[in-house]
């Protein structure tokens, strides 16, 4: 009987360096992550700063992970990381540890997309079978769609992810990284919603405006934090759920997939349920560990791949920083 192949991912596009270990059945042995913040006041993500961040958690994360999977490197057959796109100086981390690994314990080595890697385990955890996925999270906002032997981008933000977009707000306002869960808890004590722009351009979406104009009014003094928090949300949010929706009827697709960070947000999740159920179809949501970057999701790519015949040298085990999702060959 042949022995079921076993996959340690590792995680580090940008704040969260994180291990997974996955086998091909499916089964989750561990999903290990920790997270660069900053407290109230301080800045966001200095690429150097959070490659140093890494370089320091990844020895626990690891052991960590094994030992909650209770199992050595010895016992894994696969070594996966996530080779693009993300912060150059973090994704080298990663990359360094799976070639490290990889070459000390003779394992296989595979580099993955991470935006696929968000879809691909939405895939494996829940009833999906051909959803448009909307990916939201810190530096990525797409609409994407199985096409052609590919995942398109059927839809995106024009300047920056919605992410980016919450956490800089959230530190206009001082109360620190990651701003999304933050704003949340400022929201459900809002009084009344504030007008904001609202920019949908075809299947497209852009976030500058809108920022410029929060933090115009932010410092007029007029509106309260809880406010335009509140407004925030229900504006981003439903620029998001309409592109969505047009991509839906475009594609002709019955299924609605949400992925990343961003996806964790209940209000996201509340205002694309709806628009699914008034459609006829089906939204599908993960556990915020699942949606949030994870090691898990890479370790199962790097299976799909690996067993549907990709192969690395480790002198190929690079990094491709800005490689799209779009340019991604979907072969598995």
């Amino acid at each position: 009987m042949d022995k079921t192949l076993i996959c340690l991912g590792i995680e580090s596009t940008a704040h969260t360096f994180g291990i997974g270990i996955i086998d091909e059945t499916g089964k989750i042995y561990a999903n290990e992550r920790t997270v660069f913040t900053t407290e109230a006041g301080e800045g966001g993500m200095i690429p150097a700063e959070v490659a140093e961040h890494h370089t320091q958690v990844f020895k626990d994360v690891l052991g960590k992970a094994l030992d909650k999977a209770g199992m050595t490197l010895d016992s894994i057959d696969l070594v996966s990381y996530s080779q693009s796109p993300g912060i150059g100086n973090c994704l080298r981390i990663g990359a360094m540890l799976a070639r490290t690994i990889a070459a000390t314990y003779e394992k296989p080595i595979v580099g993955v997309n991470h935006c696929i890697a968000h879809l691909e385990i939405g895939k494996l955890l829940t009833e999906a079978k051909d959803p448009v996925f909307l990916y939201a999270s810190g530096a990525n906002t797409q609409v994407v769609a199985y096409d052609g032997g590919r995942y398109r981008v059927f839809g995106e933000t024009l300047d920056i992810g919605v992410g980016n977009f919450l956490d800089s707000f959230a530190r206009h306002i001082g109360i620190g990284f990651p701003g999304g869960p933050k704003l949340y808890k400022l929201s459900l004590d809002a009084k009344s919603f504030v007008k904001l722009p609202y920019v949908v351009k075809g299947m497209d979406v852009s976030f500058g405006g809108i920022l410029t104009n929060l933090k115009q009014k932010f410092d007029s003094g007029k509106y309260s934090k809880e406010d335009l928090a509140y407004s925030l949300q229900e504006t981003a949010f439903a620029m998001l759920v309409e592109v969505s929706e047009r991509a839906m009827a475009h594609c002709g697709k019955k299924e609605l997939l949400l992925g990343g960070g961003v996806a964790s947000s209940k209000r996201l999740q509340e205002m694309c349920r709806v628009m699914c159920e008034e459609r006829g179809a089906k939204c599908y949501t993960l556990q915020n560990e699942f949606n949030v970057d994870n090691g898990l999701m890479i370790a199962w790519l790097g299976l799909l791949e690996y067993k549907a015949g990709k192969r690395m040298s480790l002198r190929e085990a690079d990094i491709k920083p800005y490689l799209r999702t779009d340019q991604v060959d979907v072969f598995w």
